[in-house]
């Protein structure tokens, strides 16, 4: 029987080609969206999964107000992790990992010189994270104090090779001589820690110590590294908590701080936080839209699927009305329907998977991962067969359940079969594929508008043509030198020294002023040498910029708008600006207003720029180069000349240069994600959707034959023909618009609070999403009303 069943839905597939084309393609599109996403989603969830501890490890988060804001930052006290493991039951290993301390190091090796990003970590992280030892010893990583630890991939950048190299030497920053002393596996892609290299902690205290500042079991003022922790199996996470809360506070009473665990599991997915509380948001929204997305694809799919069956359900009447006379059961013609449906879908898997492999690369460079189609992996093999199987349940369930209703005597008279509920639901199916088609076409519009907004909003500083090169070790000595080699050139305008990357926020204080009105107001700060603001492109709109001496400037600084706003009413030239107590390396008690910039965007670009105060300190504050060639400069002649000066000056530096405006670009690179994302699913869903609008256009107008033959010998013209057939549709699609448009203006109006710098939603956006989608059912349709058109009324009138 099931061999007899299969055979019939195969003739079925041959006999109704156009219908078994539109539908399969159309099924497999939507299982190709689906598939690729869920992919993509089992890669997120599985971030850090290769931790057998991953359940106890936790990072230490503080949450502190400034400016009235409340957040939460990863950056902690250096020695809160031996005072919890000392103090919090419950907490049996810490460890501090530092941030990347300015950007990659220099390591030398014999004559070769090359960067390579790596942390400071305390011994314990080995034993708290899986770590894949090849060479060297997990229990005891850092023998010395001048270990280090790489990655295989790193060991073959230094050495050539990642065999025997326990014990090699390598030189940082021309400095200290390391040795190897482990060589661990590269970290997997779906790793939240990173790194090439890893180093003893303690060299960091070292180097504090000797620059003045306190040793980590006494600075409880000074915050820099991550601090994660490991709990006991049986540890009580609420009661660790509870007493972390204050720990801060009551160990440097003048910090009016939080502390709470934040929980590996959680460190990809859910990492947006309102002060100190979770909001169940991050990364997750993300993931959770484009489920979304995908599954809203494979429904579409399904409705053609679900149309085109019910709409050619006259051609099998009496096909099921002979079934039934013979004595067949509704629920063997509901099975028999249900199994050409699976076997479909089945089909559309088939051509699924070579859309995958053809898109699946395309796929990853959007959304930046390395994705494989591995129909050996047991979970991609499951996940394609529950996809499908869905597929092919939601796709037939309605069309076997009309079917298997008909009434066998009506049928086998040849009546014509009333649709009932069937053209209604028809409708409402198409109107559903364009809501779904125009709230993405809408959604397309405005993320590309933002993004267009961003990246054309005025900086405040000339990004373009703007050259950044990343920080050598005493290139202050050397900046006079360099400057004037380059201007020497004639082909620079100027140069400049900073301590922070223009586009980035930096450290923040609290200062006093006069008359302050607000003592929580925290001020970014910068030093920078006397070119700065001329080679960034700011501009002075109050007062004047430093003089070319340095020197002579002293204790005078520039400040921005926002903080001469916050200082209060007047002019903030000459006002003074006291520095903050316990911060012993401030020079300047006393600070004097000399110049007042324009705002530029700095941190985060979707905000206004907060309150700044830029210092005109000696060189050696400045860690970045910037050099800004003139307009009509060869920009490769530019950076040639760049690197013969800095290797000339700065040997054994190798030169890394970048343009400010690209890295501009590099900051919304999730907006622009989710414009492309956006984009190739909104034409996906219109494929989707206009494939079945394709087909039930060609099943309208072969119903209306004898119609159409009569109204031309009537005299009506092959325009009014065709507009007759194609106004219906149209008609469903101005209704689809009408349910759209509220939808989309929702959904895109809370995304774009997300942004404090943000477009308006004008109202030509609906009309041009709505006349889109409107020019493409038009286009679709028109093709079958103009070729029913066309055909001679002689042959559309000839008697069966």
């Amino acid at each position: 029987m099931f061999k007899y069943n299969l055979r019939f839905a195969f003739r079925m597939l041959a006999k109704n080609k156009v219908n078994s084309v539109l539908n399969i393609f159309g099924l497999a599109l939507g299982i190709a969206c689906a598939w690729m996403i869920l992919l993509w989603v089992e890669d997120e969830f599985s971030f850090d999964k290769f931790n057998t501890k991953e359940d106890r490890l936790y990072r230490v988060e503080v949450s502190m107000t400034m400016d009235n804001y409340k957040f939460a930052m990863e950056s902690t006290p250096r020695p809160i992790g031996a005072a919890m493991k000392a103090e919090i039951p419950g907490v049996v290993n810490a460890s501090k990992y530092s941030v990347f301390d300015n950007g990659p190091k220099l390591f030398t090796i014999k004559d070769k010189s090359l960067y390579a990003a790596g942390r400071y970590c305390d011994s314990s992280l080995f034993n708290m994270f899986t770590f894949a030892f090849s060479q060297g010893d997990a229990l005891n990583p850092f023998p010395q104090l001048y270990s280090l630890v790489v990655t295989e991939s790193t060991a073959k950048k230094f050495f050539g090779t990642e065999k025997n190299i326990i014990g090699r030497s390598v030189q940082m920053d021309q400095q200290h001589d390391y040795t190897t002393t482990g060589v661990v596996k590269d970290m997997p892609e779906n790793s939240s820690i990173q790194f090439e290299w890893l180093a003893p902690w303690q060299i960091q205290n070292i180097e504090s110590v000797a620059h003045g500042g306190k040793s980590d079991e006494e600075d409880w003022g000074s915050y820099g590294p991550m601090t994660f922790v490991e709990l006991s199996k049986n540890a009580n996470v609420d009661a660790v908590n509870a007493a972390l809360k204050d720990f801060i506070h009551k160990k440097s009473p003048d910090q009016k701080t939080t502390t709470f665990l934040f929980p590996m599991k959680d460190w990809r997915l859910y990492s947006e936080f309102a002060g100190d509380k979770p909001t169940g948001g991050g990364r997750i929204s993300q993931v959770r839209s484009l489920s979304a997305i995908a599954w809203i694809i494979l429904l579409i799919a399904c409705i053609n699927f679900m149309n085109l069956a019910t709409a050619s359900s006259q051609k099998r009447a009496k096909e099921f009305g002979v079934r039934k006379v013979l004595g067949a059961e509704k629920r063997k013609l509901i099975g028999q329907f249900m199994g050409e449906a699976l076997m479909m879908a089945f089909l559309a898997a088939v051509v699924a998977i070579m859309m995958m492999a053809a898109s699946l690369p395309l796929f990853d460079s959007i959304m930046g991962k390395n994705l494989q189609l591995d129909l050996k992996d047991p979970f991609q093999m499951l996940s394609l067969l529950a996809i499908t199987v869905i597929c092919g349940l939601v796709a037939g369930s309605y069309p076997s359940f009309y079917l298997s209703s008909f009434n066998p005597v009506g049928v086998l008279k040849g009546l014509r079969m009333k649709g009932g509920s069937a053209p209604l639901i028809r409708r409402g199916l198409v109107i559903a594929q364009f809501v779904f088609s125009i709230v993405f076409i809408t959604g397309t519009i405005v993320v590309d508008l933002q993004i267009r907004h961003i990246s054309n909003r005025d900086l405040g500083f000339n990004q373009n043509n703007l050259i950044q090169i990343s920080p050598h070790k005493d290139v202050y000595k050397v900046f006079q030198v360099i400057k004037d080699e380059l201007m020497k050139t004639g082909l620079f305008e100027n140069v400049a020294l900073a301590d922070h990357i223009i586009l980035y926020g930096g450290d923040s204080r609290k200062y006093k002023w006069k008359n302050q009105s607000d003592t929580d107001v925290s001020v970014s700060h910068r030093n920078v040498t006397p070119e700065y603001v001329s080679t960034s492109g700011m501009k002075i709109i109050a007062g004047r910029d430093f003089s070319e001496n340095a020197q002579s400037e002293g204790s005078n600084v520039l400040i921005n708008e926002s903080m001469a706003k916050t200082m209060g009413p007047g002019s903030a030239i000459g006002k003074i600006i006291e520095a903050p107590e316990g911060y012993p390396n401030v020079i300047f008690k006393s600070m004097t207003v000399v110049g007042v910039m324009r705002d530029y965007v700095y941190g985060n670009i979707y905000r206004k720029a907060n309150p700044m105060i830029i210092f005109c300190k000696p060189p050696e504050y400045q860690n970045f180069l910037y050099v800004r060639p003139k307009q009509q400069a060869n920009i490769g002649l530019a950076i040639s000349k760049i690197e013969s000066v800095m290797k000339a000056n700065n040997p054994g530096y190798p030169v890394e240069y970048g343009f400010v405006d690209e890295e501009f670009s590099q900051m919304y690179t999730d907006e622009k994600q989710r414009s492309e994302i956006f984009s190739v699913f909104t034409v996906l869903a219109v494929v989707i959707s206009c494939l079945g609008l394709f087909g039930l256009s060609a099943f309208s107008a072969a119903q209306r034959t004898k119609e159409i033959g009569v109204r031309k010998v009537l005299g009506a013209s092959i325009a009014g023909i065709a507009r007759l057939l194609s106004i219906e549709f149209l008609r469903l699609v101005v209704i689809a618009c009408v349910i759209a448009f509220p939808i989309a203006w929702w959904m895109m109006t809370n995304w774009l609070q997300n942004f404090e710098y943000r477009i308006h939603i004008s109202w030509w956006i609906y009309a041009v999403a709505g006349l889109t989608a409107l020019l493409i059912a038009l286009a679709t349709v028109s093709y079958q009303s103009i070729k029913a058109s066309l055909v001679n009324p002689v042959v559309s009138l000839r008697t069966e």
